[in-house]
């Protein structure tokens, strides 16, 4: 009988994590140089009231996490080259981004850029599906 879980034993964990870690990593520094020019600068603070407002401010943390996962697939592509990229890689690159955000929201950092709730998860999986459009099969 064939196990179904060996296949996830050869899945490129490591790599994964690493991807997920680094782009989480670059957000959470995007996240903290916004929020320190914000303190800094009048106008920065009063653009980014304007984006976090209501019609804007429900789409934009989703937009943004769409575009994390889809970065994640892009830095995959361009600096894991040994990682064979298929649709079982894809979703185990899911688990890691989990794992790496909410590491992330345990640490007292700014985060309105990727957060650990049900909706951003979504988005992130959607990015990484969509940018990950040409390996599905």
């Amino acid at each position: 009988m064939i196990n179904p879980f060996e296949r996830l034993k050869h899945l490129p964990w490591l790599s994964l994590l690493q991807v997920a870690a680094i782009v989480t990593a670059f957000a959470s520094v995007l996240e903290f140089i916004i929020a320190l020019s914000a303190t800094q600068f009048a106008p920065i603070q009063s653009s980014l009231r304007l984006l976090y407002s209501p019609p804007l401010g429900i789409i934009l943390p989703l937009l943004t996490a769409a575009g994390v996962g889809a970065l994640s697939v892009y830095i995959l592509e361009r600096f894991f080259r040994e990682v064979y990229i298929d649709r079982s890689s894809l979703w185990a690159l899911v688990p890691c981004f989990v794992l790496t955000v909410l590491l992330k929201s345990l640490l007292p950092l700014p985060s309105f850029l990727v957060g650990f709730s049900q909706p951003e998860i979504v988005s992130i999986i959607v990015g990484i599906f969509w940018k990950g459009r040409p390996y599905w099969r």
